[in-house]
């Protein structure tokens, strides 16, 4: 995650906010922790720290290049001007405008504080929304700003949490995503925001998460899912004024099928939305509202459709396509039902889609392996691409970064799964040692986006990084995202052990030294992994991830528990706990010989600190060596810059230790060695 741009208001001129900017930015990439005179790092206040060493100022000085590079996301276009605008989100928000492509930022919002999770304009422009919460504890409150008098209202009931807000078109009312305190399921509210005592529930939730996404073109009514979990949900319509629901598709007893990204045809007569529906992949399809019927209007592809956009005008609609983890941005004329494929575009990820009033371009972020994130623009008439905002560098020279490789080994059931692989320069000679990194989710999937602080691993160290996309990742069709539900979870666990099979067979790759990490998901990955080839992995590296499935599930947020339930299945259900507890890498802590580095934030509502102690304190119990990093004002995923730059120095060091202590000799192609290299 890059360092963001930190602006302030009211200042003179552009170039005195620039200069500003620029010079925050060569702050924030400065050593967290250490000072002229210190030759450690210490870690920040809010931080427990057990178990690692201390780590050398001469440290941050490696990584820093490592951590300048940034690009800035899209946030929209101007209303009616041919004019972009691009945010920046960390200990403050703000967005600032760009009026011609590769042209100057211009400062225009600006949020002086950090926990904002994003920003959403009003139609007009006139006014935004955003949410907030507090030291990452996802209790987000929604607010009101105006851009001109900077003023905020609070819009939300304290102590909820209020997420996904979506204006109208004339934007006089927003709903949004809402689950009080305490609360389970994911209910939806609206307001009309210049009004906050007009508040109300708008669908109340029996449990599942519900998520608006498309008013109809005469605001009366909104397009909506209901998530029963990651891969199955529902589709419904509901009246705004009215309160009543109409169910468009989806079992209404048991859900088998995928509604996503909902939105009204131009004419209000249909509705597109992502779905499964007869099909192993996600496609893009129209459902006619007078007659219930559906149709496919990607059947010739075989790939996931991402997500997509409609023209202001209705005739065009822009969508992307995810075909093995690369994106392929496609236009269909919603007339005569053709697509095609746009041509002129750098290979990378393409998201958020913003088409500009006039109905003629659209604009886009793109990320790659060399690329943090750009902003592009395609004309759909004329085909003319245009590069409004290149990623800055930070120093480090993107050309000479690794590419990744698509890779593929057959699993233990015959079945193949793949990954990307991305090696060091030929300056390292020998085997290299590996970090396998496993993906959060567990239905999110491993893309070859920037690697910011991973390419030191790459670059600095000589390891290379492979990052799998194991059964149940999303891109490769419903079949197999389903294969690691419930009871099915280890399967996963041994398709790891498969790639281990796979790094043994590899001439140029140490199957001697290999570390397993991950986040989220990821991490209760890497604990199993620990469990179950203890004797095949060097360590493992569990970022806020489950210790127990069963217990992770009882303490999850209520919002969330029966989301989780659908994927790993049913802790109330005596043979799914029987699994669970069997299978709960807390509970096999005795077969894990080999060091741990466990990562947590103490405000996590989605993975309790529980989990993460628990283990601490069963691994010390057992003389398993564990390092333990615990940030006292950090939730699911750290995000203030000084504890994300203690949580990277804390891995690398875990690498040296455990990964590189015992390498061969083999010089690096730098002139200085790395201490770890022996």
């Amino acid at each position: 995650m890059s360092t963001q741009t930190r602006c302030r208001p009211n200042l003179p001129s552009e170039y005195l906010w620039i200069a500003i900017c620029a010079v925050v930015l060569s702050l924030a990439a400065l050593p967290r922790g250490a000072t002229a005179q210190s030759d450690e790092i210490a870690p920040p206040k809010s931080m427990e720290v057990s178990g690692v060493p201390k780590a050398p100022s001469s440290l941050a000085k490696e990584v820093k290049r490592y951590l300048g590079a940034y690009g800035l996301p899209l946030a929209g276009w101007h209303p009616e001007k041919r004019e972009l605008w691009v945010k920046g989100i960390s200990s403050a928000a703000w967005v600032a405008r760009v009026e011609m492509p590769t042209g100057p930022q211009k400062p225009w919002v600006y949020l002086p504080f950090g926990d904002v999770y994003d920003v959403y304009f009003q139609p007009q422009a006139k006014y935004a929304v955003y949410n907030r919460d507090a030291n990452g504890d996802e209790s987000f409150q929604m607010f009101l700003y105006n851009p001109v008098t900077r003023a905020s209202t609070l819009l939300s009931e304290e102590k909820s949490r209020n997420t996904e807000p979506v204006w109208s078109h004339s934007g006089e009312r927003v709903v949004w995503s809402f689950s009080p305190s305490k609360g389970s399921g994911v209910s939806l509210s609206v307001i009309n925001p210049f009004d906050p005592k007009s508040r109300r529930l708008l669908v109340e939730s029996t449990g599942n998460y519900l998520k608006a996404f498309g008013w109809s073109p005469d605001d009366t009514q909104v397009a909506f899912c209901e998530f029963i979990g990651n891969t199955t949900s529902r589709l419904w319509l509901v009246d705004v004024e009215k309160g009543e629901k109409r169910l468009l598709s989806g079992n209404a007893e048991k859900a088998d099928e995928y509604y996503d990204s909902p939105l009204f045809s131009k004419d209000g007569k249909g509705v597109f939305v992502i779905t499964d529906r007869g099909s192993d992949v996600r496609r893009l399809a129209y459902l006619n509202l007078s007659n219930g019927q559906f149709k496919s209007l990607t059947a010739a592809i075989n790939w996931d459709v991402d997500e997509f956009q409609l023209s202001p005008d209705g005739k065009t609609l822009a969508f992307v396509v995810n075909e093995n983890g690369v994106s392929r941005l496609y236009l269909l004329d919603t007339e005569g039902g053709n697509h095609k494929p746009t041509g002129d575009l750098p290979v990378g990820v393409i998201s958020d889609l913003k088409w500009h009033n006039n109905s003629t371009e659209l604009a886009f972020n793109l990320k790659s392996p060399r690329t943090p994130n750009d902003i592009y623009s395609l004309d759909v008439k004329t085909g003319k691409v245009e590069h409004w905002t290149k990623s800055v560098n930070g120093g480090l020279d993107l050309e000479k970064l690794s590419l990744p490789e698509l890779i593929q080994w057959k699993s233990f059931d015959g079945r193949m799964i793949s990954g990307f692989l991305y090696r060091p320069s030929a300056g390292f000679t020998g085997k290299r040692p590996v970090i396998i990194d496993i993906h959060g989710g567990p239905e999110e999937q491993y893309r070859p986006v920037f690697g910011y602080e991973d390419n030191y691993f790459i670059n600095e160290l000589g390891i290379v990084k492979i990052y799998p996309n194991v059964r149940g990742s999303t891109g490769y069709g419903k079949k197999f995202l389903d294969l690691d539900n419930g009871v099915q979870r280890e399967d996963a666990v041994k398709d790891i052990g498969a790639l281990l099979d796979w790094i043994k067979k590899q001439p140029d790759l140490d199957a001697d030294r290999v570390l397993v990490q991950g986040s989220s998901y990821g991490g209760y990955m890497s604990l199993s992994v620990a469990a179950k080839y203890d004797d095949r992995i060097r360590g493992a590296i569990s970022d806020s991830g489950a210790t127990n499935l069963a217990t992770f599930i009882e303490r999850t947020e209520g919002w969330r528990r029966d989301l989780r339930r659908a994927e790993f299945g049913d802790e109330r259900d005596p043979k799914v706990k029987t699994f669970m507890e069997r299978t709960a890498p807390l509970n096999n802590i005795r077969k894990i010989k080999k060091p741990l580095l466990i990562i947590q934030g103490k405000n996590d509502p989605r993975v309790a600190a529980s989990e993460a102690d628990a283990m601490v304190n069963a691994a010390k119990q057992q003389g398993t060596s564990v390092w333990y990093v615990l940030a006292g004002d950090e939730g699911h995923t750290f995000v203030k810059q000084g504890n994300r730059d203690f949580r990277l120095y804390s891995i690398i060091l875990f690498a040296q230790e455990h990964l590189l202590r015992q390498a061969n000799n083999q010089q690096p192609p730098s002139s200085k060695r790395p201490k770890s290299e022996k």
